[in-house]
């Protein structure tokens, strides 16, 4: 009787903590970015028009959702409808392996070159899964002029953590 007992027991502690267990750590992140691409107050990237120099153009976006309304001299998130040539970068996407953040490159209204300037870099792991990564996501998004690009196998968190910034790069640039 008194096994049984236990047993019941044991069950019942196991069932309340594998139910009260929260599975998503990025409920934040995709919280923001809800909130970014909707016209929540938040900047939504940086830009720097190109200049038309051989040297290329950086800009570097906010890293967090900040109300950030400060803007910088060349700095252009004007409501307008066309996409000036230049970079922009995406806000920060914070995962749960560390923050992924993309710039593009736009010329003619076209995203002409992705890339990843912040991404998870802590230990070899990571290193070695987004070396993989990262090529392949900044030539899909090149592709697809879009955020609606596939995830990479394997680097899931990575990747959605790019289509985010990704998506708020886009958005700074006026691409429809």
């Amino acid at each position: 009787m008194r096994k049984i007992v236990i047993a019941i027991a044991s069950t019942v502690s196991a069932l309340v903590l594998l139910f009260s267990y929260h599975t998503s750590t990025n409920s934040e992140a995709a919280k923001e970015s809800t909130t970014d691409t909707s016209g929540g107050t938040g900047n939504s990237g940086s830009t720097t028009p190109n200049s038309g120099s051989s040297g290329s153009s950086s800009s570097s976006g906010s890293s967090s959702s900040s109300s950030d309304s400060s803007s910088s001299p060349g700095t252009s998130n004007s409501g307008s409808s066309s996409a000036a040539d230049g970079t922009y970068t995406g806000d920060a996407a914070a995962t749960r392996y560390g923050n992924v953040q993309v710039q593009i490159t736009v010329s003619g209204g076209q995203i002409t070159g992705a890339e990843a300037i912040d991404y998870p870099n802590n230990d070899r792991h990571d290193q070695q899964i987004n070396a993989y990564a990262i090529p392949i996501l900044n030539s899909e998004a090149v592709a697809a002029q879009s955020a609606n690009i596939d995830a990479v196998s394997g680097a899931t968190v990575t990747s959605d953590g790019y289509i985010t910034s990704l998506q708020s790069a886009i958005d700074a640039a006026h691409l429809g």
